[in-house]
C-alpha cells in the first residue's frame, strides 16, 4: 500500500475525520485530502504532527520504502502499544510492574542455565609408519573439544607421522576431517588393503585411481590403483586443506 493508502487505512481506524486530522496537524481538510489521493506529501513539521496523530511509527505509513535504525513494530507489538495507551495511570503503573517483575525472572533463568556442553569429536592419535594416518577409526582415540581452532564442519580430526605430505601437513601434525565428497585434488584418509593412508586423490578418465604423496621426494609412496587391480580402497573423509595442484 502506498502512504496516502495507509494513511488513510490508519485515520479511519481511528474513527477520524479528514477535518478532525486537519485540525490536529494545523492544515486544511483539503490538504489531508491530497496527503491521501497522493497529490502532495506532507512537509517535515507536518509529517511529525501525523505520526504523533495516528499514533504510528515512521514506516507503519511507509512500509519498505523507510527503515529506521532497529527493527519495525509488529502488528503484534503496535497492539499492544495501543492497548497500554487506553489503560489509566493505575493500570499502566501495574503493567509496569508486571513487566519489571518478568524481566527479572527471565534474567534469572537465564543465569541458572548450564552452558551448552562443547562439541567433541574424535582425534586418532595411533602412531603409524611414514605417511601413513592413525590406522583403526572406531578405537585408540581421544575426546578433541571443538575450539576456535577447529574448522566449521570438522567431524574427525587424525594425527600424521611422517614426512610424505610435506610442506602442507608436517610430521606430527593435526589434521581435521569432514565427509564432504571426495573431488580430484582432495586430500583424504584411504584404506588401502588394510594398510591407512593420507594421500591426495585424482581419479583420471579411465577409472585409474592415484594416491599422490604431495612430498614429490617421497613420490616412492604414491599408490596408483587400476581398475583391475583388484585392491580394496576405501575413503574415510576429506582433509579439511584448500585446493592443491596435482602433481605432474
Amino acid at each position: 500500500m502506498s502512504f496516502g493508502d495507509q494513511l488513510k487505512k490508519r485515520r479511519e481506524e481511528l474513527g477520524l475525520s479528514r477535518s478532525e486530522l486537519a485540525d490536529r496537524l494545523g492544515v486544511s481538510r483539503s490538504a489531508v485530502g491530497n496527503y491521501e489521493t497522493g497529490v502532495s506529501a506532507p512537509k517535515e513539521e507536518v509529517l511529525l504532527r501525523l505520526f504523533d496523530a495516528l499514533h504510528v511509527e515512521p514506516n507503519y505509513l511507509y512500509r519498505d520504502a523507510y527503515r529506521g535504525g532497529g527493527e519495525g513494530v509488529s502488528d503484534e507489538e503496535r497492539s499492544l502499544l495501543e492497548k497500554y495507551r487506553r489503560l489509566g495511570l493505575s493500570g499502566r503503573q501495574t503493567l509496569h510492574t508486571v513487566a519489571d517483575a518478568l524481566g527479572t525472572m527471565q534474567q534469572e533463568l537465564q543465569a541458572a542455565a548450564p552452558e551448552p556442553a562443547p562439541r567433541v569429536i574424535p582425534l586418532y592419535c595411533s602412531p603409524a609408519a611414514a605417511g601413513y594416518a592413525a590406522p583403526v577409526f572406531g578405537e585408540d582415540y581421544e575426546p578433541l573439544p571443538v575450539t576456535g581452532e577447529v574448522p566449521t564442519g570438522a567431524e574427525l580430526a587424525v594425527r600424521i607421522q611422517g614426512d610424505s605430505m610435506e610442506p602442507y601437513i608436517h610430521d606430527g601434525s593435526v589434521v581435521y576431517v569432514n565427509h564432504d565428497p571426495l573431488r580430484a585434488g582432495d586430500v583424504g584418509i584411504f584404506c588401502v588393503d588394510g594398510d591407512m593412508l593420507c594421500k591426495q586423490y585424482y581419479r583420471d578418465p579411465l577409472g585409474v585411481v592415484y594416491l599422490f604423496s604431495l612430498n614429490r621426494r617421497r613420490a616412492d609412496a604414491d599408490v596408483i590403483l587400476p581398475p583391475s587391480s583388484g585392491r580394496s580402497l576405501t575413503c574415510f573423509g576429506r582433509v579439511m586443506l584448500h585446493g592443491l595442484p596435482i602433481p605432474e
